[in-house]
Parts: structure tokens; C-alpha cells; sequence
């Protein structure tokens, strides 16, 4: 019988030749350092958690480049005759990914394994357990199954929707409670389905869901004609997450799926709570539309009426939440996460995908989360949730200072919003302008949004674009608390929209008008994401 050799035996050899050439003391003393770094491997090898505590480059780079000798592109005296054998023209391209190059899955599922990269694959494998470990940590314990997609959250939410397809094919429509985001539209659209628009509420400052008007489209509709409810959590001020908890519940009594676009929401604690919604126990009374089988367990040890338990301890339903990794990990755009507290539902989702995949965002979060170790996550999430009362104290003041009021948004918990009433009042086009004039003083991600814009996406106006309700009753300007911010960045921000609104303040004074036209320049279009 062939024998394979441990690798540590190896080890032992190679130590033990080294001894012969260098004093055996400063060699054994090189071969616990190795150890030290083979230990960590072997520990997340086995937990498949995020470490407590962040590895060195060191360590990483080791780990990479063992999993990468598993690759046959990589092996030595390979002889590939097909046409996908991870031939790379360029080192620097080879380098760059760590030599990983066949990719991820094979062509029936993103999530197989693949014969000829054993390596690739467990790097798959490992990062999709990693990121279901984060999921956890960050609030949302119950969830069952997750995997990374090479593609970001408007197409991930399409894949989606594509497989929502094949369980419910006679639905036409998806349900929508209003958010000002093109790429959420068009994905609905682009996945072949139309979109029924549910505009908020306003309550205060904030914009919320309208659940009465939620449940009478469903009724409208007829719930056999609708693919699902399609909510969001993070969102920009003053729209506030949507009520998930409520719209679970309405998607459960009408037996329909509820996909919620959680694009950023991974880094707020509040936005995870939302999804998870765990609450130990609620009565629902009997509706012939309640209860799928697949998604509840029912105690009927009481007589007069029955409980619903869950799986994962939720009330209602949520079938697939999908978030960015850019935005929650700090890595670069063109990637996501699709989980759910359904394995076998994730898992259809997965096998939906045509084809294999690209390793680089998988890679890029195996990498900083490895670097930055469940403590170093945990921390982050911390400094963002301090930053928004940085924020929050100072752009009140700010506020203040010029006329304006911070808006009353305590359903939100990473965007904020200050009222632009005075420079609306003295002309049209300033509050554009300052959008614009931000942008150009390096200040990114501020949205000023200002009263009556219409756009139309694929058809549909929309009257109030980017406020998310068609009669706002004021224009404003949008900051976000969001993962990696920093004291500097809000203090540079604050410093520099006081001086924009001093400019532009004057202007108004001095002639009633502004030097910039009303229509949106280039440079407010970048800074508003459009």
C-alpha cells in the first residue's frame, strides 16, 4: 500500500540536514518558531472560527502558500494538456493572487470542489466558515449557512431572486418598501421581475415601512402571484431600517419569502438584531397560509392555541440576507455574502450560480479577517459605533451654528442627516452646489439632497429621488458613521462642510444666487454614489 508521508516527518528530515550545516541549537530554535505558526494553522484548521486574536503577515503568507502548492498549476512537473490549466502570462498577475488561479467551484455549483485545486477549494471552503463565524459575533447567531459570490449586492441579491424563481414560478412581482438605490431596483428588474413600489411613512423625521400598505399589496396581489418581500436594513438618514421583525411575520402568515438587502448592515449591531429578531417565544393565531413546514417547528402541547418555534429562535420569516464585503470588511468592491438560517435554501443558491468563480474576494477576506483576528472585528464594529456619537455631537452643533437642526433619526443607526432649509430658502441650486463643492474639497460620501428631483429607473419615476418619499418636507445633507471611519475623517468633514456652508451662505446673501447651475454637476453625481 502506498504510504503518504506526514508532512511533519518531512519537517524532521529537513531540520535534521539543517543541523549539519548550522548549529543544531539555533536550528531547533528556528523549528519552534515554525511550530508557532504551524500551531495557529492547525487551530483554525480544526475550530474553522475566526482566531481570537490576529495573525502576523508571516503567518499568512505561510498558510497561503502551502494551500497554494495544492493547486496543480503549482505542482511541479505538471503537464496540463486541457484548456483551463491556471497558465498566467504575467508573475506580477501570479503574485497578486498569491498563485491561486483556478478559481472557486466547478461549472454546476460555486461551491464544489474542484479535483485539480484542492488548495482553492479549501481556501473556499475556510473563508465561507470564517465570514458565517463573523455573522455570528455580529448578531445574527442563528444563521445556518452563508458562502462568498465573486459579485456585488445588486447582482448577489439577483441570484437571489433567480432561484426564488424556480420554487415559485408563476410569481410575477416582488414587493418593495421604497429605498432611493439604483442598484436594489435593478436588480428586481434585471432578474426578470416587476417591482411593486411601497412608498414609507413618515413619523417625525423618519421615514419607516407601511405595513398596512405592505399587507394590502400582498392582498391585492394575491400572495401566489409574488415572489417575496425584498426589505433593506442599512440605509441612508432620515429613511431608517425597514421593520423587519413586522415584515418576517406578514411574510410568514402569507407564506412568502422574505430576501432583505443588508448591504452594510453586517457592522451594526442593531441592523443584525433586526434579522435575528430573537425572541423567545410568540402566540400566532392559525392562518391556513401560516406555517411552511420547511422553515418552522410547531409545539402543539397547548390546548388552546399553538406556538411557533423557529428555527434559530426567529419570529417570522427571513429566507436570505445579502451583504457587502467592501463595505463590512474593508476589502476591495466586487464581492458578497449570501446567508440564511435555511442551509438547504443557501444552499440552492449556491448551486445557482452558472459556472466557476473568481477566488479574489474570498481571498481578500480570508486575509483581513485572519489579520484582524474576532478581537480586531470586534473592535472595529466598537470604534464605528463611537464614531457615530462623535459624529452625532458634532454635526448637531454644527447644525446649530448655522440655522439647521440635526433630524431626529433614532431608527438609524449608522446614517445621520442635518436639515438645508436655509440654503434652500435662499436659492435653488445651493443645496447641489454643496454636494458638488464637498466633492471637490475631498470630502466623499456626503450626500446633499435637495427637494422635487425626479428620476426614472427602467420605466419608473421617481418623484423626491434620493429622499426616498415623494414630499420631504426639507432638503438635507447625509453622513454616515460607517466601518473604518475615524476621528479625523469626522473632524476634517466638519471642519470643511462648515466652510462650504459659510461660502455658499454668503453668495446667497450677497446676490441671491450661486455661480452653479440647478441641474447636477459630474462632480455631485460621484459624490452622491449615482
Amino acid at each position: 500500500m502506498y504510504h503518504i508521508p506526514d508532512v511533519n516527518d518531512m519537517n524532521k528530515d529537513t531540520f535534521s540536514l539543517c543541523e549539519k550545516i548550522v548549529s543544531p541549537s539555533y536550528i531547533r530554535q528556528g523549528c519552534q518558531a515554525r511550530r508557532g505558526h504551524e500551531q495557529l494553522i492547525r487551530q483554525f484548521l480544526e475550530q474553522r472560527k475566526c482566531p481570537e486574536d490576529g495573525w502576523e503577515e508571516s503567518t499568512i503568507e505561510l498558510f497561503l502558500s502551502e494551500l497554494a502548492m495544492m493547486d496543480s498549476n503549482n505542482f511541479l512537473g505538471n503537464c496540463g494538456v486541457g484548456e483551463r490549466e491556471g497558465r498566467v502570462t504575467s508573475s506580477l498577475v501570479a503574485r497578486r493572487h498569491y498563485r491561486f488561479i483556478h478559481g472557486i467551484g466547478r461549472s454546476g455549483d460555486i461551491a464544489a470542489v474542484q479535483p485539480k485545486a484542492a488548495g482553492s477549494s479549501l481556501l473556499n471552503k475556510l473563508t465561507n466558515s470564517l465570514v458565517l463565524d463573523v455573522i455570528k459575533i455580529s448578531g445574527a447567531r442563528s444563521v445556518a449557512s452563508c458562502f462568498v459570490v465573486p459579485m456585488a449586492t445588486g447582482m448577489s441579491l439577483t441570484l437571489c431572486f433567480l432561484t426564488l424563481r424556480l420554487l415559485r414560478p408563476n410569481a410575477r412581482y416582488i414587493i418593495w418598501p421604497r429605498i432611493d438605490q439604483k442598484s436594489c431596483f435593478k436588480a428586481m428588474i434585471t432578474a426578470g421581475f416587476e417591482p411593486v413600489v411601497v412608498e414609507n411613512v413618515l413619523v417625525g423625521d423618519e421615514l419607516r415601512t407601511d405595513l398596512d400598505e405592505v399587507e394590502k399589496k400582498i392582498l391585492i396581489l394575491g400572495p401566489q402571484n409574488i415572489l417575496c418581500v425584498h426589505s433593506t436594513t442599512s440605509c441612508f438618514a432620515p429613511r431608517t431600517p425597514d421593520r423587519i421583525e413586522e415584515l418576517a411575520e406578514l411574510c410568514a402568515k402569507y407564506d412568502l419569502p422574505h430576501i432583505v438587502n443588508n448591504a452594510y448592515g453586517l457592522q451594526s449591531s442593531k441592523c443584525m438584531h433586526l434579522i435575528q429578531h430573537d425572541h423567545r417565544r410568540r402566540r400566532i393565531s392559525h392562518n391556513k397560509h401560516f406555517c411552511p413546514t420547511n422553515f418552522w417547528h410547531l409545539d402543539t402541547s397547548f390546548s388552546n392555541s399553538f406556538h411557533v418555534f423557529p428555527k434559530g429562535h426567529q419570529v417570522g420569516r427571513v429566507d436570505a440576507f445579502v451583504q457587502s464585503l467592501d463595505k463590512n470588511f474593508l476589502v476591495p468592491v466586487g464581492g458578497a455574502i449570501i446567508a440564511g438560517f435555511d442551509e438547504s435554501f443557501i444552499q440552492r443558491i449556491s448551486e445557482m450560480y452558472p459556472g466557476r468563480a473568481s477566488a479574489s474576494p474570498s481571498l481578500d477576506v480570508l486575509i483581513t479577517l485572519l489579520t484582524l483576528g474576532a478581537s480586531g472585528y470586534k473592535k472595529l464594529m466598537a470604534e464605528r459605533k463611537e464614531m457615530y456619537s462623535v459624529l452625532f455631537d458634532e454635526l448637531k452643533i454644527l447644525a446649530s451654528a448655522h440655522g439647521e437642526r440635526l433630524l431626529h433619526t433614532p431608527h438609524n443607526p449608522i446614517s445621520l442627516a442635518m436639515s438645508l432649509e436655509s440654503l434652500h430658502e435662499g436659492c435653488n441650486s445651493a443645496v447641489g452646489e454643496l454636494g458638488s463643492m464637498l466633492f471637490t474639497r475631498q470630502v466623499s460620501g456626503a450626500r446633499a439632497v435637495p427637494l422635487g428631483k425626479k428620476q426614472t429607473i427602467n420605466g419608473h419615476t421617481f418623484h423626491g429621488f434620493m429622499s426616498h418619499y415623494d414630499s420631504y418636507p426639507c432638503p438635507y445633507l447625509n453622513a454616515a458613521s460607517a466601518m473604518g471611519i475615524s476621528r479625523q475623517d469626522v473632524t476634517l468633514f466638519i471642519k470643511r462642510l462648515d466652510k462650504c456652508l459659510k461660502i455658499l451662505k454668503k453668495r446667497v446673501e450677497m446676490d441671491g444666487n450661486t455661480s452653479q447651475p440647478s441641474v447636477p454637476s459630474q462632480d455631485e453625481e460621484a459624490a452622491q454614489g449615482m
